[in-house]
C-alpha cells in the first residue's frame, strides 16, 4: 500500500473497515490506506458526500442501525468474496439454463460471470443484472415492469410482486439482506421478501448466495429459512449451528476454499 494506491481501492479499503470494524478514525484509515491524513479526509467526504459513511467526532461510522446501505457502498464492500461467490455458483450453472435472479449486489456479480455462457434464458427484476447480461448476446432476458428504486436500480414494488409466478425455471439466484442465529432470512423491506419468496416458489433449484458478513448482521423484515435453498454459496464458513442445519435439511453447502481455489462441498445433495 501507499500514496500512489487509487482512490477507488483507498475507498474500497475505508468502507471495508468501517463495516468490519465500526467507527474509524481518520487517522487510523490513513493508516490503513498508507496516506497522509489529508488525502484520507478528503476521501471520506467524498464517501459522506454519497451517503455511503457518516461523519462523526473526527472519523466515520456507518449509517444507522436497520439502514441498508447505499447501493454503491455495497458494490464495493466485500469485493473479493462476492466475486469468489460469483465463481462459485457459474460453475453450477449449466449452459443454456432458465434463471432467475434476485436483487443486490451478489447476484449482479454472478451475472457477471455468466457472460460467456451461451444460451441462457433470464428473468430478473434486477436491473444491474439485466445490464451485466446484455453483454452476452446469446442470452434472452425479461425484467420485471414496475417502479423503479433509482439508487438500488431494481423493481420490487406492489406491480411486480407476481413477476416470478409466471415463469417456471431451473434456478433462481438470489440474496438476502441477513441471516439471523436461528437461520431465519431477514430483509430491509416487506416488497424484498415477497419478491424473493415469490421467486423461489417457481423455480426448480433454489441458489442463495451470500458472503460471510450477512450471519449476524441486522435487518429487520422476516421472510423465510436459509434451509428452504437447494443450496447455499457462500466465501468462508458459515457458523456451526448454521452448518448444522444445513445438514440436517440436506442443503447443499458451497464455500470458497482459499488453498485450492475450488469450490470446497460441506454437505449436499444434487
Amino acid at each position: 500500500m501507499g500514496a500512489g494506491m487509487p482512490a477507488d481501492n483507498r475507498a474500497r479499503l475505508i468502507l471495508e473497515a468501517v463495516q468490519r470494524d465500526g467507527y474509524q478514525t481518520i487517522e487510523a484509515l490513513a493508516s490503513l490506506c498508507g496516506v497522509k491524513p489529508y488525502t484520507t479526509r478528503r476521501d471520506v467526504i467524498g464517501l459522506c458526500d454519497r451517503g455511503l459513511l457518516r461523519r462523526r467526532h473526527g472519523g466515520v461510522e456507518l449509517p444507522p442501525e436497520g439502514e441498508n446501505l447505499a447501493y454503491p457502498a455495497r458494490q464495493v464492500l466485500n469485493f473479493q468474496a462476492k466475486r469468489r461467490i460469483a465463481e462459485l455458483v457459474a460453475r453450477n450453472v449449466p449452459d443454456s439454463a432458465t434463471l432467475f435472479f434476485g436483487i443486490g449486489t451478489t447476484p449482479e456479480q454472478c451475472a457477471l460471470a455468466l457472460t460467456d455462457h451461451p444460451g441462457l434464458r433470464v428473468m430478473t427484476n434486477n436491473l444491474n443484472v439485466a445490464t451485466a447480461l446484455s453483454r452476452n448476446p446469446s442470452c434472452e432476458i425479461t425484467i420485471a415492469g414496475g417502479r423503479v428504486r433509482n439508487l438500488d436500480r431494481d423493481v420490487v414494488a406492489a406491480e411486480a410482486h407476481d413477476f416470478f409466478s409466471r415463469f417456471a425455471v431451473d434456478i433462481g439466484i438470489y440474496g438476502v439482506g441477513a441471516v439471523a442465529a436461528d437461520g431465519t432470512l431477514l430483509d430491509f423491506g416487506p416488497d424484498e421478501v415477497t419478491m424473493r419468496r415469490n421467486m423461489a416458489q417457481h423455480c426448480r433449484q433454489r441458489f442463495l448466495v451470500l458472503d460471510h458478513s450477512k450471519f449476524g448482521r441486522d435487518a429487520t423484515v422476516r421472510g423465510g429459512h436459509i434451509t428452504e435453498a437447494t443450496a447455499v454459496f457462500t466465501d468462508k464458513p458459515v457458523p456451526p449451528a448454521i452448518a448444522a442445519q444445513l445438514k440436517d435439511a440436506g442443503v447443499r453447502l458451497v464455500v470458497w476454499s482459499d488453498d485450492a481455489s475450488e469450490p470446497a462441498l460441506n454437505n449436499g445433495r444434487g
